[in-house]
C-alpha cells in the first residue's frame, strides 16, 4: 500500500459478516534517514502484513520489503485451497524466510539482514495471527488493550523464565535483541494463534517503534477515540515521533464493526 492507505471492506468468509475499516502508516520517525518497516493492507480486507527490518539500511530494507511481498503472493495465490489457515500462515513465514536466504546469498553485503513480520488473516471460521520478532498485534476491547502477540526476543524470554521483571524489561539494554527473525538458518517457531474478536474490537499491528515511545496506556487511550482509523493511525505516529521518534514507526489499524 501506499505510505497512506484508509478503506472499509466486508469479511463475508468467517462464520458470521463483519465489516472492516482500517487504516495504514508508515513513517521514518525523527531520527533515522531510511526506513526499514514496511507492510500490506489486503484491499478487500482479507489480511494485513507488518514488517520490520534489521542489518544495515539497504539490507533492513530489503528484508522487510521482500518479507512483505513474498508473504502477500503466498497468500493471494493459496488463498482458495482447501490448505488450513494456520498451515498457509506458516508456509507463507517459511517462504518468506527462504526468499530472503536466497537474497543474502546473492547479495553478500546484506549477509546480516532479518526481519520481523506480524501477519492477520480473516479467511474460513476465524481469524488467524502469525509473528516471528517483535512486531506486535494489539486487541483494544472496552478500551482495554490486550498484547495478543508474544515478542521473541532475549529479554521477553527472560521475563517468562523470571530472570528479570517486567519493569525491568522495559529499560534492559538488550531488550531489542531478538531470538527469531525471518532470514535465519536457524529459525524455528513461528507463533500462530486464533485471533478472539467482536463487533467494536479494534487491532493494532505495529513495529516496535510504536512500542518502544509509548506505554500501552497511551496507545489504549488514542486507540479509544472515536475518530476514524485513519486519523487515529496518524494521531499515534504523530504521538510517537513527539516522544522521540527514534525508530521507524509503522501503525496498522482495523475496526470491526458487525455487518447490519
Amino acid at each position: 500500500m501506499d505510505n497512506k492507505s484508509k478503506n472499509w471492506t466486508k469479511i463475508t468468509e468467517l462464520s458470521y459478516t463483519m465489516k472492516l475499516e482500517f487504516a495504514g502508516i508508515t513513517d521514518t520517525g525523527s531520527v533515522r534517514s531510511i526506513n526499514q518497516d514496511s507492510y500490506y493492507i489486503d484491499p478487500e480486507g482479507k489480511f494485513f502484513i507488518v514488517a520490520d527490518g534489521m542489518g544495515g539500511h539497504s539490507g533492513g530494507q530489503e528484508a522487510s520489503r521482500i518479507a512483505t511481498e513474498v508473504i502477500k503472493t503466498y497468500l493471494f495465490s493459496h488463498w482458495h485451497n482447501s490448505i488450513k489457515s494456520t498451515q498457509l500462515l506458516e508456509n507463507a513465514l517459511i517462504k518468506a524466510n527462504k526468499a530472503i536466504l536466497d537474497d543474502q546469498q546473492e547479495h553478500p553485503e546484506r549477509s546480516d539482514m532479518g526481519t520481523t513480520a506480524v501477519v492477520a488473516i480473516f479467511r474460513g471460521q476465524k481469524p488467524w495471527c502469525a509473528n516471528v520478532g517483535d512486531s506486535r498485534l494489539y486487541r483494544l476491547r472496552d478500551e482495554i488493550l490486550e498484547q495478543c502477540t508474544e515478542d521473541q526476543t532475549l529479554v521477553a524470554e527472560a521475563v517468562k523464565s523470571n530472570t528479570i521483571t517486567l519493569d525491568q524489561a522495559r529499560t534492559h539494554p538488550w531488550r531489542h535483541v531478538l531470538s527469531q527473525c525471518l532470514g535465519r538458518e536457524d529459525m524455528g517457531k513461528i507463533d500462530i494463534l486464533p485471533l478472539d474478536i467482536q463487533p467494536s474490537d479494534r487491532l493494532l499491528l505495529c513495529s516496535d517503534g510504536l512500542t518502544e515511545e509509548l506505554s500501552d496506556s497511551i496507545i489504549a487511550s488514542i486507540l479509544s477515540s472515536n475518530q476514524d482509523t485513519q486519523t487515529i493511525a496518524q494521531e499515534l505516529v504523530d504521538t510517537a515521533k513527539e516522544k522521540g521518534g527514534n525508530d521507524n514507526i509503522t501503525v496498522l489499524i482495523v475496526t470491526l464493526e458487525m455487518e447490519k
